[in-house]
């Protein structure tokens, strides 16, 4: 369908193209959409400065679509760069304002060990040390009431020693504060013009929720990265303008949705996971295509693999994100932040991650990685440590010519060298072998991923179709879904950079929370209409900002638990005004949802709602239907054939090779065999054939009987 966009006149007509930028930790990707056609790009990330990749991407692919920065009608952009300044500690100096006697709130964290038989356990260091964590007098109740007024003069008194310590940024978080604002508000006031140039974040409004420390926990976190965010974002935008640049500029988020410029720059921490969240996208529009109910979504890049299970063609969703876990899987281990996300769990294992030997004699791989500078051995770039890269080069799979359209100059001699001198001589093995038991692991630790990710959800992985993209993904996925019992893998067009396609499929959106707390057996129509009204209100007026005349979907929830439990459930909301009815109908919702989740109601127990969230967002048109693609078809000769190292076989054998632009729908190609094209390659092994479905989408099935493989 041809791309539209409403003029100020309230015509329609042919859009613009839109464009789509990923920075990662290794390259930066790009999608151009011009209606006709889409094109795709890799560069290396300059890690550095990162707005120089953005803009060398952003001038390479106009040229080679033969457009003008004129023509650009919406430019989306995701980046890790908020993500790694938190893992990473690269933030502002930031100081927390708390209420007297809170000071050590963020530190003293669930007050519970999460390792709970490790007598040494390592506890996730708060943002903010406790010499910044500063305490004002002044008490509000549950309620929002005054207990006891603010002191205006300890505010005053804070200036000196912040100025002193140097300090960028202000958290504010006062305790009930998400109930009654007025405190933080006048807080901010005061030391604002004490400190002209901080930046100030309060928690009643980057997170208006009740429990003190993941409110105080994420306002820090939003704090600690807005100064670094709000630079890199403004200083992009001036030199894209600069460039002839001046669409509308959109920042994906991590629950999914587009923020506008000045919402990124406010609130930078709901950009974290903001490029995975487009992945996730993408699979759930092609398990809508292709009427997929259960899917398992798998983006491997350059640093990092992420996995996400997406049910009834939804992504699961989660107001609960933890960054910099001390240990990997391990909840409670990181700084929690709460905001809007999509569920997914991420571990450091993309095609940079750097393997090494460890005191045990054990192969290692991750979580570090070489990122773009030096990079794998192979991009010839004087990386010296052998990667993922490195092995998938080693095992055969990986073809110089076409990797990563000439944005590295390609040296496989440099990645065998590596894989032998620091895995294959301490291991005593060949190049072949050594970089076998690299795959090997790292494929098995992405499979031991998402084996405990769905034990987690109580979901099931094997009756899964999996989704793969990302430019390591497709040279992972066949092994991969052998590790999980996946019978189908499915690589979309484009897949090398399938999270940049996936913001062009994004609506523009808002989520609004508020902790008001309600019981059901005394429910309260009147407050509760008049807290939605204000939350619409406030979506409206963000989402207004990118869509002024579009149609909007709003979706209504409640977080609900017994009286007396510790944790709340998610539960949608009817439709419209609420009223003296709408008690009922909520309870039976609970029901239904805590059923599912626990396989039992408890009777004769009253319901309390905690918190209430609102989401507005632009309207969706449905994609078109694909069929996945049915047995038989055409089988295809390959290009040419290549020696590769079959895991599932343990041994090295002659696979076709085929060029993924000269295949039809319709075409068949038999493992094992390797898929080119420019951005990635798809590994089909001997225990897969794959299929072209009509969308372009390379469909691999598992072989059905032991024979079939031989």
């Amino acid at each position: 369908m041809p791309l539209t966009t409403a003029q100020d006149d309230g015509t329609r007509e042919m859009a613009r193209a839109r464009l789509a930028v990923d920075i990662g930790g290794t390259f930066t990707d790009l999608a151009l959409d011009t209606g006709a056609r889409v094109f795709t790009l890799k560069v290396l990330t300059t890690t550095r400065a990162p707005e120089e990749g953005v803009l060398e991407g952003v001038a390479r692919i106009l040229r080679e679509a033969g457009l003008s920065p004129s023509d650009i009608g919406l430019l989306v952009h995701g980046t890790t760069l908020a993500t790694n300044a938190l893992i990473e500690r690269k933030g502002a100096r930031t100081a927390l304002v708390v209420t007297e006697g809170m000071r050590d709130s963020v530190e003293m964290a669930y007050e519970n060990r999460f390792e709970q038989y490790d007598v040494n356990v390592d506890r996730p260091v708060p943002l903010v040390p406790r010499a910044l964590r500063l305490p004002v007098r002044e008490r509000l109740a549950s309620d929002g009431s005054v207990l006891l007024p603010l002191d205006e003069d300890s505010v005053h008194a804070l200036a000196g020693a912040l100025r002193e310590a140097g300090v960028e940024s202000i958290a504010i978080g006062l305790i009930h504060a998400y109930a009654n604002p007025a405190h933080e508000q006048r807080v901010a006031e005061i030391l604002q013009t004490h400190l002209p140039e901080a930046s100030i974040s309060l928690s009643s409004e980057v997170c208006p929720e009740i429990r003190e420390y993941e409110r105080q926990s994420t306002t820090c976190a939003n704090a600690y990265v807005q100064p670094l965010m709000a630079r890199y974002l403004t200083r992009l935008g001036e030199r894209l303008r600069e460039d002839g640049l001046r669409c509308p500029f959109f920042l994906m988020t991590s629950g999914g949705g587009l923020a506008s410029l000045d919402t990124a720059i406010r609130f930078p921490i709901r950009l974290v996971e903001s490029g995975p969240a487009g992945g996730a996208i993408l699979a759930a529009r092609i398990a809508t295509q292709m009427g997929l109910d259960s899917v398992l979504s798998y983006d491997m890049g350059g640093t990092t693999a992420k996995i996400c299970l997406i049910d009834a063609m939804t992504p699961l969703k989660s107001r609960t994100f933890e960054v910099d876990r001390v240990y990997r899987f391990k909840r409670g281990s990181g700084l929690p932040v709460r905001i809007p996300v999509i569920e997914m769990v991420e571990i450091g294992a993309g095609g940079g991650s750097i393997a090494r030997m460890d005191t045990l004699g054990r192969i290692q791989v991750g979580p570090d990685s070489a990122g773009s500078e030096p990079g794998p051995a192979c991009y010839g770039r004087g990386g010296t440590e052998p990667t993922v890269t490195d092995a998938d080069v080693g095992l055969g799979r990986i073809d110089p010519a076409l990797f990563g359209q000439g944005a590295v100059r390609f040296d496989a001699d440099a990645a065998l060298a590596a894989l032998s001198a620091k895995i294959g001589e301490a291991a005593g093995l060949d190049a072949t072998h050594a970089a076998y038991g690299i795959c090997e692991i790292v494929d098995e630790n992405m499979a031991n991923a998402a084996r405990v990710h769905a034990i987690e959800w109580g979901k099931d992985i094997a009756a899964r179709t999996m989704i793969a993209f990302g430019g390591a993904a497709p040279l992972h996925a066949a092994r991969l879904a052998e590790k999980l019992g996946i019978d189908t893998v499915i690589v979309p067009p484009d897949a090398g950079v399938g999270s940049a396609i996936g913001f062009l499929m994004a609506p523009i959106a808002y989520e609004v929370v508020r902790s008001r707390y309600m019981r059901l057996d005394a429910f309260d129509a009147g407050e509760a209409n008049a807290t939605l009204d204000a939350m619409r209100a406030e979506a409206e007026e963000v989402v207004r900002l990118g869509a002024p005349d579009a149609a909007l979907v709003e979706t209504r929830e409640a977080y609900m638990r017994y009286i007396g439990q510790g944790h709340e459930i998610s539960v949608t909301l009817p439709d419209g005004p609420l009223d003296a009815d709408a008690a009922q109908t909520m309870r039976a919702a609970f029901d239904k949802s805590y059923s599912a989740l626990y396989g039992r109601t408890i009777p004769h127990l009253g319901i309390e709602i905690l918190s209430w969230t609102l989401t507005l967002q632009t309207r969706l048109d449905a994609p078109e239907p694909v069929a996945p693609g049915a047995r038989g078809g055409v089988a295809t000769k390959p290009h040419t054939t290549r020696s590769i190292f079959d895991p599932g076989l343990g041994k090295t054998v002659e696979a076709g090779v085929h060029l993924r632009s000269d295949l039809a729908p319709d075409a068949v190609i038999e493992g094992p065999a390797l898929i080119a094209e420019a951005q990635t390659t798809s590994v089909v092994s001997a225990a897969f054939t794959a299929r072209i479905a009509s969308s372009g989408a390379i469909v691999m099935q598992r072989r059905t009987s032991q024979e079939d493989r031989a």
